[in-house]
C-alpha cells in the first residue's frame, strides 16, 4: 500500500515553505533598516498559505515523468508593503526595527512550532512500518 505524503503531513508542509519566505522577507526589513526610502515588506500569511496549498495563484510547471517532483513558483501577490505605525523620520525608510525584531521571533517559533509536529509525524510513520523498532 502506497504511502499518501498529502494526508499524511497536511498543511504543515506548506507552512514551512511560507514561514520561510516570510522569515526571509522581515530578515530584508531587518537589514534595510537603515537604507533611506526603504519600505518595509509583509505578508498575509493565510492569503500566502492559500496559494501554497493549490488555491488560486499558484503557477505549476508540467512534468515530463509520473515520478519527477511538482515545482511550484511563488505567486505573485503575497508580498506588500507594511503599513508604518511611526511617523515618517524624514529619510522615507518605514521600518519599525522593535516589530520587525518581534514578527521574527514570532515566526521563527511558529516555524520551530511545524518542524516539531512533521518530526511527531514522520517518527510515527516510521514507528509503524517498522514495527516499534
Amino acid at each position: 500500500m502506497a504511502i499518501n505524503f498529502d494526508s499524511m503531513l497536511g498543511i504543515h508542509q506548506h507552512t514551512l515553505g511560507v514561514r520561510t519566505q516570510r522569515a526571509e522577507m522581515i530578515a530584508n526589513n531587518i537589514a534595510n533598516a537603515d537604507t533611506p526610502g526603504y519600505k518595509a515588506k509583509g505578508m498575509e500569511f493565510q492569503q500566502a498559505l492559500k496559494q501554497a496549498t493549490g488555491g488560486s495563484g499558484n503557477y505549476k510547471l508540467d512534468r515530463t515523468h509520473g515520478d519527477h517532483f511538482s515545482v511550484e513558483l511563488k505567486p505573485s501577490g503575497t508580498e506588500k508593503y507594511r503599513v508604518p505605525n511611526q511617523p515618517d523620520t524624514g529619510d522615507g525608510n518605514t521600518v519599525d526595527i522593535q516589530l520587525e525584531q518581534n514578527l521574527y521571533m514570532q515566526n521563527a517559533l511558529e516555524y520551530q512550532m511545524s518542524t516539531s509536529f512533521l518530526d511527531a509525524r514522520i517518527s510515527g510513520v516510521k514507528k509503524a512500518i517498522t514495527g516499534g523498532q
